[in-house]
């Protein structure tokens, strides 16, 4: 049988430089096709153009071996072909009922009808999220979830997943990769885009790489392994480099000065009266389940999220009681938040790379005068882009134009230039590629040398044991149980996060 889909030669520029560059590639019919790369490498360019949301420079694309080229992503959905973007395309405004059914909509709607047709979609996808919910209210893992609802909902016959396990939980992805076969055996060919190599390796029919925009590796699963799809990405090992969590007692840090306390803090049935410390010079790494409770706690420790008025408990920031009303009063007490969902809360994306980092500088008060110096916001853009190893086309790029894995150094590096004593890291490498990993990881390991009070929320157990100098696990909404990186198994910090 013909391919489905097979890409001819695609290439596809911006300002004159090249995303992709002469790819082919073919997805068969029933098949799930694992497309893996580093931030920068082209995936989401190449699947874009696919789903119609941009248009080949030159090339040539074929579906169900007709020449197609669609204007728009409707016209792609209307032929079949869907996108479930890493970064959500749902409307905050509207529920989630509404979301799924929206271009579908009856002239007369009863919202009664709609909300019981979606709770028992969702239910058959395993997926638990309220349908009468405004998505704006969900946290990012539920929206992914409503995301690949809606996608599954079209009954398409290519689905694109753009790093959809990023923010779910191991029995939220269990469920999605049951998903993905059910849907493989009804004839949906599917097009998987993941960081995470282990399920690539364990899911995927075939798998294609791509490095710097050419195509350098395609082929059936089996030819695989871990070591070879890292090479074939980055050009060398980094087996040693991410997640060797075989650490000695000489290689954990010990206890500084304790520099943050909390006590009994509760806010609403999300925290409930959770007590805790941090110390500087030493990486605590948060682990736990969505619901669990530990973004909320950290929102509340750097002023986002608001604890409850009465017996909301007490925060210390170096023996001094503080509460904060607003993020800047924390920024400005050297307390840094790095959200887990940038493209929301962590940059502005039309502004450049400079005038990012120069927002950093401005929300810590750091910078006096009410007039922009420009000439210092492009040597602070110049510094903190070669300290962080940020990679755009130009100085001047956009960071909507920047692949994850930089847009992320850019949110990071717009936390550190406002010079904190406490940086809470809220799922640092989430979306991002293994080289970007391993350099996301040295800056973390480096504010800790340097003296600085370092937290680590993530989803990812490998990231937390390699980490950490001390493990806080989180259950419905406060602290349970600390584990030393020594003692600690995978097995052992499950099993507190789950009884």
């Amino acid at each position: 049988m013909a391919p489905i889909i097979e890409m001819r030669k695609i290439t596809k520029s911006y300002r004159g430089v090249p995303a992709v560059k002469e790819v082919d590639f073919t997805l068969e019919k029933g098949e799930i096709h694992a497309l893996l790369g580093e931030n920068g490498a082209g995936k989401s360019t190449l699947t874009k153009i696919m789903a119609g949301v941009v248009e080949a420079s030159s090339g040539e694309m074929l579906y169900r071996g007709k020449p197609v080229a669609y204007a728009s992503p409707h016209a792609a959905l209307e032929d079949g072909i869907a996108m479930v973007f890493q970064e959500t395309s749902l409307v905050p405004s509207m529920t989630v009922a509404q979301n799924i059914y929206l271009g579908e909509e009856k002239f007369l709607n009863r919202l009664r009808g709609i909300y019981i047709s979606a709770q028992q979609f969702l239910q058959s996808l395993n997926f638990t999220v309220d349908p009468s919910a405004t998505v704006a209210t969900l946290g990012a893992a539920k929206r992914q979830m409503v995301e690949i609802a809606r996608a599954v909902h079209h009954k398409a016959e290519v689905i694109i997943f753009d790093e959809p396990t990023a923010t779910l939980t191991p029995e939220e992805k269990r469920h999605f990769f049951a998903l993905m076969k059910r849907l493989k055996k009804s004839g949906v060919s599917i097009i998987f885009i993941t960081h995470a190599l282990e399920e690539a390796l364990a899911q995927a029919d075939r798998i294609t790489i791509l490095r710097d925009g050419e195509r350098v590796a395609s082929g059936p699963v089996a030819e695989f392994d871990r070591d070879k799809v890292v090479r074939a990405m980055v050009g060398r090992a980094l087996s040693n480099e991410i997640y060797n969590s075989v650490r000695g007692p000489e290689q954990i840090r010990r206890r500084g000065k304790k520099v943050l306390s909390v006590q009994d803090i509760s806010m609403g049935n999300m925290v409930r009266n959770n007590s805790f410390s941090i110390f500087e010079g030493q990486i605590t790494g948060i682990f736990g389940l969505i619901g669990s409770g530990r973004t909320e706690t950290f929102k509340i420790v750097s002023g986002i999220a608001k604890r409850d008025f009465l017996r909301g408990g007490d925060i210390e920031l170096e023996g001094r009681r503080v509460r904060y009303n607003v993020p800047v009063e924390a920024v400005r007490d050297g307390i840094v938040y790095v959200t887990e969902d940038r493209k929301l809360e962590g940059f502005f994306e039309t502004m450049s790379i400079a005038e990012n980092f120069y927002s950093g500088l401005l929300a810590a008060g750091l910078e006096k005068s009410a007039i922009i110096n420009f000439a210092e916001m492009r040597a602070l853009s110049a510094e903190w882009s070669k300290t962080l190893n940020v990679k755009a086309i130009n100085d001047n790029a956009r960071v909507v134009e920047l692949s994850g894995g930089n847009q992320q150094k850019v949110v990071i590096g717009k936390g550190l230039i406002q010079k904190p004593r406490i940086v809470i890291f809220d799922e640092p490498t989430r979306g991002v590629d293994v080289g970007a990993i391993a350099e996301i990881h040295q800056i973390i390991n480096r504010l800790a040398d340097q003296g600085l009070a370092v937290v680590v929320i993530s989803s990812y157990l490998p990231e937390i044991m390699n980490l950490s100098d001390r493990i806080l696990v989180f259950r419905q909404g406060r602290v349970v149980e600390e584990i030393s990186p020594l003692d600690a198994t995978q097995e052992k910090i499950m099993y507190a996060a789950v009884h």
